[in-house]
């Protein structure tokens, strides 16, 4: 049964880096590399509508990033023109529609962190005509646009170039991204904004006390801006001990985010990089940057999008009604990109 209910349902991920594995390769393999590698496994976890993060490693920043960027955005663009028959980008919401509707997985191009945009505001309009529709604007440290929630003690807001760039957003509508945001940062984008936030791949603070997850106001903030906050699977976001690292403690967030934002405003983003770094990381190098975090770390069974039924399988169990995992699993998502992308 919860396969079945897997399988009928709109299935969103808001945050998987595949493109970051893809656009590793020569250009001439993007194409070919996604049908191989990663459609499988989207087709296999039941994926209708995935999200691409540009994300720049910090090798490119800061002369390359723009560059990097760029290709990128071309790296997605080529992987839907060479899977037409599997995948659509899309940059409305009638276009997800269809791409639904033919049985082919609906891709929205995001940027984090707006790497290599800096303080260049006028920039967001040229990547929003490449088909950047979701973004965010820091990521652990410092952007000229805001502090990320590593820099939590600054008690910094937006700065005005900041605060230039979410106006930006809303008048394109381009979907203001909260994860990754410090703290005083997300007050300050709740303060000012007009349309609905996502927060594309955060978990709840209330259960772990992480800087990367949101608190009970944060989480109710987005929900009053109509947006959905979609929980990251990594382990140590979740528990701070190991043993707390379960398919199971992954419903707990889940739950909680539904009972304090509403079921309407939560969703899920996976945070899939143990493949991605996998492939992108020279097997030389055992620090990757990221503190006390593993990014290599997984929950049982839950290491790329194939392990995406267990989840379903797990709120069924709980007992969450098949209307509420409806609209947790991709419904809600697919509500806010429609009300935001027309």
């Amino acid at each position: 049964m919860p396969f079945d209910l897997h399988h009928r349902a709109l299935v969103a991920d808001t945050h998987n880096d595949l493109l970051m594995a893809v656009a590793a390769r020569p250009p001439q393999r993007w194409a070919g590399f996604f049908r191989d590698r990663w459609l499988p496994q989207l087709r296999e976890g039941g994926v209708n509508l995935q999200v691409l993060p540009v994300f720049i490693d910090d090798a490119f920043r800061p002369e390359g990033a723009l560059r990097e960027t760029l290709r990128m955005i071309e790296c997605a663009h080529v992987v839907a023109e060479g899977n037409a028959d599997a995948v659509a980008l899309c940059t409305d919401a009638a276009q997800i529609d269809a791409a639904l509707d033919d049985g082919r997985i609906a891709l929205v191009l995001a940027m984090e962190s707006m790497p290599g945009l800096d303080a260049d505001v006028e920039l967001i309009s040229t990547v929003y005509r490449l088909g950047v529709r979701i973004a965010s604007i820091a990521h652990w440290g410092r952007t000229p646009l805001a502090d990320g929630s590593g820099e939590d003690a600054t008690g910094s807001g937006l700065t005005s170039h900041g605060v230039a760039a979410l106006k930006e957003m809303e008048r394109l509508g381009i979907v203001f991204d909260i994860s990754h945001l410090g703290a005083s940062g997300v007050a300050h984008v709740l303060e000012l904004a007009t349309r609905p936030l996502m927060a594309t791949h955060s978990s709840a603070r209330a259960l772990r006390d992480h800087h990367r997850n949101l608190t009970d106001d944060q989480l109710r903030g987005v929900a009053a801006t109509g947006g959905v906050v979609c929980v990251n699977f990594v382990p140590a976001f979740l528990a701070d001990d190991p043993a707390g690292h379960t398919l199971d403690r992954l419903v707990d967030h889940i739950e909680h985010i539904a009972a304090v934002a509403g079921v309407d405003h939560v969703g899920l983003g996976p945070d899939f990089v143990r493949e991605v770094l996998m492939d992108t990381t020279p097997p030389c190098c055992e620090e990757l940057g990221y503190g006390e975090i593993d990014p290599l770390a997984t929950l049982p069974g839950l290491d790329g999008p194939r392990g995406l039924p267990l989840v379903t399988e797990a709120l069924t169990r709980r007992g969450v009604p098949e209307k509420d995992i409806l609209k947790i699993l991709g419904g809600n998502v697919h509500r806010l990109l429609g009300e935001a992308l027309r």
